[in-house]
């Protein structure tokens, strides 16, 4: 069982996803969160698998709350940003700081949970076209935001199947995918991909694609 908690200023949102979520016989709703501020004892407590992290809350927003997670909680949970525009700055400044990817407000009931089934397998929920308009519009100016070490990605250092794995995750390609198309085994690709965020510095696959837009490494 995937267990969920829920993070935004409106009731009517959690209510919403609540529904959607609990209606799934593998996922479950532990606890709910008005403000940025609550997610972090409500974390340590309720120990979700997936956080949906609204961005704009009156104390803490999410981008704050999304930091002191990964920064505290030993095991942390995934976290997926829930937002209104999806070429909003503080979408790409929740990334940068740890998210695991995005969902828009209005995504459908069956995208939202296929959203948090994704990245409680452990893949990163990836969009490529936003994510490189994001960094195209962001990525330049983003240096106060905090720049996950071990970048830039000309020092990584990266063997050239290292960087055909890495072109393919930025093209929103799962470990399975990847392998098809490299003719490679599943457990190498994972292997590849492992080694990635190791030389880049990157917690997972998501800040390992805004570092290679970033960089001019993907185009």
């Amino acid at each position: 069982m995937t267990r969920v908690l829920i993070a935004d200023d409106e009731p009517l949102i959690r209510v919403g996803l609540r529904a959607v979520i609990d209606s799934e016989p593998d996922l479950e709703v532990v606890g709910e969160a008005d403000d940025g501020a609550a997610v972090l004892p409500l974390v340590r407590t309720l120990a979700p698998h997936v956080v949906l992290m609204d961005i704009r809350m009156p104390l803490v927003d999410g981008i704050q709350a999304t930091r002191q997670i990964l920064t505290t909680v030993p095991d942390p949970p995934k976290i997926i940003v829930v937002t209104t525009f999806e070429s909003d700055e503080n979408v790409y400044a929740a990334l940068r700081a740890g998210a695991q990817g995005f969902l828009l407000k209005r995504s459908r009931p069956a995208e939202i949970v296929q959203a948090v089934r994704v990245v409680a397998s452990g893949e990163s929920l990836l969009f490529p076209a936003a994510i490189r308009t994001l960094a195209g519009r962001f990525g330049g100016g983003a240096a106060p935001l905090g720049r996950p070490p071990g970048l830039p990605l000309g020092a990584a250092n990266l063997t050239q199947r290292e960087a055909d794995v890495l072109r393919l995750m930025a093209r929103g390609r799962s470990n399975t995918e990847i392998a098809g198309e490299l003719h490679l085994g599943v457990q190498t690709v994972k292997t590849h991909v492992g080694n990635v965020l190791t030389k880049l510095g990157a917690r997972d696959r998501t800040q390992a694609v805004i570092a290679a837009y970033e960089s001019g490494f993907v185009s």
